[in-house]
């Protein structure tokens, strides 16, 4: 038996309506006539909800159903690779900012007394604020899960490179010879602070944002 048979003997023995069912798990009831006929298969998230509305588990409906497990299985392929494409493109606007900011400075704004403002304008409204935004992002992006909280420490590198990048390089550049105690002192542990905070923030408002959106939607 197909699935379409399957959901639509459910909803006749739960002595529900296809406008009754749609307006419960949120579709459009031509989307439950098209399932019962076997014109278009539910997405995973609405074969679970129709189970818990009919009380019939998963492996009722969707036992003996190989075209169903097929298409799941491809739903499930393609998810994976939108959350791997959405993580790709979060992380390389980033990348771009930064990356932006590094080749402005050494393009021309490094030069004179710009050099400092356009420093102070980096590490301190620029890339902070690039981080907030991205990891809100991140942190909205149920795609992440707990690796999320890696991405404090990505962050928090990322600031200590960017002021590596204008400070710190400019500094090194006045000095005839660089040891390698004049390298390592560039690395300043309170920038990686500041971006690894701005980051947890970030994505700690974009989880909760996430949260209250995912239960008001299955209320």
């Amino acid at each position: 038996m197909e699935i379409g048979e399957k959901l639509k003997n459910a909803r006749n023995d739960n002595g529900l309506t296809q406008e009754q069912v749609a307006a419960e798990i949120g579709v459009s009831r031509q989307s439950v006539s098209n399932w019962e006929n076997n014109r278009a298969y539910p997405d995973i998230v609405s074969v679970i909800k129709l189970s818990d509305l009919y009380s019939v588990s998963l492996d009722d409906l969707l036992k003996e159903d190989k075209k169903m497990i097929e298409h799941l299985d491809e739903a499930t392929n393609e998810v994976k690779s939108r959350r791997w494409l959405s993580k790709l493109i979060e992380v390389g606007s980033f990348l771009v900012v930064w990356a932006v900011t590094a080749m402005t400075f050494w393009a021309g704004a490094a030069e004179g007394s710009n050099a400092m403002s356009y420093s102070i304008l980096a590490l301190y409204i620029v890339m902070p604020v690039s981080t907030l935004v991205i990891s809100f992002i991140i942190g909205a992006d149920r795609g992440w899960n707990k690796l999320k909280w890696l991405m404090v420490l990505f962050f928090g590198m990322a600031l200590i490179m960017t002021d590596m990048e204008t400070f710190g390089i400019k500094w090194l550049s006045t000095l005839e010879t660089v040891s390698a105690t004049d390298f390592f002192l560039t690395f300043k542990p309170m920038y990686f602070v500041i971006g690894a905070v701005v980051s947890a923030l970030g994505i700690g408002t974009g989880t909760v944002v996430r949260s209250k959106k995912i239960k008001k939607q299955t209320e």
